[in-house]
């Protein structure tokens, strides 16, 4: 599999062709889509590594792109919006996407942002050959694997994005500690981290959803004042 194939989504023709242009010459192969339901069926026919994803869009707008993508996929999702509110990048990051930009942007800044969800994406799914018994951490009816980038409630296998499999594993990692919103930043998203940022809340938010969907308890207990744990 192409480790390099993006899909870039956007109605605007000179927005997504300028994107392809600047991916293009970091080596990156890309595909382009110019409505929700073109970008949904390819997606069923191609394997991608990540998705540039705009919200305002015929047909299906990136929302509902998300919402459907993320029933059945948890490939890294960027999503570009005119809106520059804290609600629209709160309801974008609730729907399932992994990282958020206002246009307009600077394609540097896209294509270093690109760059660094995709490390952090897979920077655990590793082709290096450990143990499996010290590959997973399991912690309560979870199993978590690193080297697969899975997690699994007893049979029942969890869809999380990468950023929420990563936010688990961090905690899963030390069990019992707190870690505050400020470390989950920057041990996740490796980047600088702002009071303002409501990325990790959002996130915590949506993952602490589906682990009790899956196994009847949040798991993830918010220490006010402090930061999130995981018991073990």
């Amino acid at each position: 599999m192409n480790s390099r194939r993006i899909l870039i989504v956007d109605d605007d023709r000179e927005i997504a062709d300028l994107i392809e242009i600047y991916l293009n010459n970091e080596g990156f192969e890309t595909e382009k889509a110019h409505n929700g339901e073109e970008a949904l069926l390819l997606l069923e026919q191609t394997s991608f590594q990540l998705v540039v994803l705009d919200v305002m869009m015929p047909k299906l707008d990136g929302l509902e792109v998300c919402r459907r993508l993320r029933k059945t996929q948890s490939v890294p999702i960027l999503m570009l919006s005119a809106k520059a509110e804290d609600m629209d990048k709160i309801m974008g990051l609730m729907t399932g996407a992994d990282d958020y930009m206002v246009k307009p942007f600077n394609p540097l800044e896209l294509t270093a942002r690109i760059k660094s969800l995709l490390r952090r994406s897979y920077q655990y799914n590793t082709t290096i050959q450990q143990p499996v018994e010290d590959s997973a951490l399991r912690i309560g009816p979870l199993v978590i694997d690193k080297l697969t980038h899975s997690v699994h409630a007893g049979t029942t296998a969890l869809h999380l994005t990468s950023t929420e499999f990563g936010i688990l594993f961090l905690l899963a990692s030390a069990p019992g500690r707190v870690f505050s919103a400020e470390e989950i930043f920057q041990h996740v998203w490796k980047e600088k981290y702002f009071e303002s940022n409501n990325t990790v809340m959002v996130h915590i938010s949506k993952l602490r959803d589906k682990l009790e969907h899956e196994t009847g308890d949040k798991m993830i207990v918010t220490v006010w004042g402090v930061g999130y744990k995981i018991e073990g």
